[in-house]
């Protein structure tokens, strides 16, 4: 950890391996765990995080990219990994190479991919998307669902092993759309399996869906930021219980006084309207910590708030802390986490920030090092 800045972030993984036990506590027996650690899994980090979810009732692993994956492969993980986004030519390679499993919606790459399973030697396992109504990508007309199965077929390397679609509303209260999407799902498995498919992994169900839906749950659930801590929306029932996996820390770098009446920071956005003291923190949008925090934002020193004062800058953040007696550089600050019997969430840190704790885990920067605490660690 860099000394000078002191900012990091501390991953829980026993934290982590509960939230993973207890998604797959809920399900019914038989139903497979797929663990979806894109994006470094979600900003807390692909290899540890997918290692603890293994150990923990997680049987495969989904990833956003064929790079994502082979990741996963050369740190010795051989847990099924699904490609959920699909690949290029590029891409395809490393599918065949590192035995992934790849999604698949259109008939364009599938020549490709069969051409590359043939010249390494491999038979490769896809996955057909359908569309039900997220309207992204994935099959959604018969006609075009009747070329797509014909040319797989006509593929001598490559083996449909699952159907699977996404629900495009299933963290609202109102299920009715993802109940729509279900029956279209399940028609269009119908449809398949008369084309003579069978014996075919399904799964719909992400995060929201495995809390609300058990019928949606089909014969494997895709969980993604539940098993982080958080539950999709406060419309989502919180019948299984989640803690947050991250906590982001850093120090007081400077305190100094300045009388009323003076700016903080660019753009001179607040002014001090008391005599305030004010503390320098070494974090910033570098770091992930939004500028849309400016403002509207509070951290922890001393197990109390301090409120963000003036815009965030690149690398720097102020606080006030005229409330907080002797406060002193290299006291700890808490961004993101609890601190005595207080606590800042990422729900918290998204409505400041005008949008969805997803985006505030992913957003920690790759320059502040990750600290593993129990678990699987690197």
């Amino acid at each position: 950890m860099a000394e000078i800045r002191r900012t990091h972030v501390i991953i829980d993984l026993n934290c982590f391996a509960r939230n993973v036990a207890n998604l797959k506590n809920s399900l019914r027996p038989g139903t497979m765990l797929m663990a979806v650690i894109k994006a470094d899994g979600y900003g807390h980090g692909a290899v540890e995080t997918a290692r603890t979810a293994l150990q923990n009732g997680a049987e495969w692993l989904g990833v956003a990219t064929p790079d994502e994956g082979r990741e996963l492969r050369e740190a010795g993980i051989t847990a099924p990994v699904l490609v959920l986004s699909g690949a290029m030519e590029q891409g395809m390679r490393t599918v065949v190479k590192y035995d992934l499993r790849l999604t698949v919606f259109n008939l364009g790459g599938l020549w490709r991919l069969d051409d590359e399973a043939k010249r390494q030697g491999k038979r490769v396992k896809v996955h057909l998307k359908v569309d039900t109504g997220m309207n992204r990508v994935g099959v959604h007309k018969p006609k075009r669902l009747d070329d797509v199965l014909e040319r797989i077929r006509a593929c001598t390397n490559l083996e449909l092993e699952g159907v699977f679609t996404h629900f495009a509303a299933s963290d609202e209260a109102d299920k009715a759309y993802t109940l729509l999407q279900d029956r279209r799902f399940r028609e269009t498995v119908k449809a398949i399996e008369e084309k003579g498919h069978s014996s075919l992994l399904l799964h719909a169900a992400n995060s929201a869906a495995i809390l609300d839906l058990p019928e949606t749950h089909h014969d494997m659930v895709r969980a993604g930021i539940a098993m982080y801590g958080y539950y999709p929306s406060d419309a989502v029932q919180k019948k299984v219980p989640l803690s947050p996996v991250m906590k982001w820390k850093t120090v007081v770098l400077h305190v100094k006084k300045i009388p009323a009446g003076e700016p903080v920071s660019y753009g001179r956005t607040f002014t001090t309207s008391r005599d305030t003291f004010v503390a320098t923190i070494p974090v910033g949008y570098g770091d992930g910590y939004k500028r849309l925090l400016s403002n509207r934002a509070y951290v922890l020193v001393r197990g109390k708030r301090a409120p963000v004062i003036g815009r965030v800058c690149m690398d720097q953040t102020m606080i006030d802390v005229t409330d907080i007696t002797d406060i002193l550089p290299g006291d700890e600050v808490v961004l993101l986490g609890r601190q005595g019997d207080k606590s800042v969430t990422a729900d918290q840190m998204a409505e400041w920030a005008e949008t969805i704790s997803y985006e505030i885990l992913l957003s920690v920067s790759q320059r502040v090092p990750r600290v593993y605490k129990g678990g699987v660690n690197p």
